[in-house]
């Protein structure tokens, strides 16, 4: 008897592999900065405290 192989299952497969895929891809593409160089940032931080003075020193003898 001869059989009947049918690939058509495979061939649905493989379009359903490519195009998880491509959205891989196009997710990656977006979430990874779409191919451009990160920005620098100038950050400049001024921190101004009010003045503490030590406590007085008792004197000795």
């Amino acid at each position: 008897m001869a059989e009947n192989s049918s690939s058509g299952g495979n061939a649905g497969l493989a379009f359903i592999v490519g195009g998880l895929v491509v959205v891989v891809a196009i997710l990656a593409w977006f979430l990874l900065g779409r191919g451009a160089a990160p920005e620098t940032k100038n950050v400049d931080v001024d921190v101004k405290l009010p003045e503490v003075s030590a406590p007085a020193v008792p004197g000795g003898n």
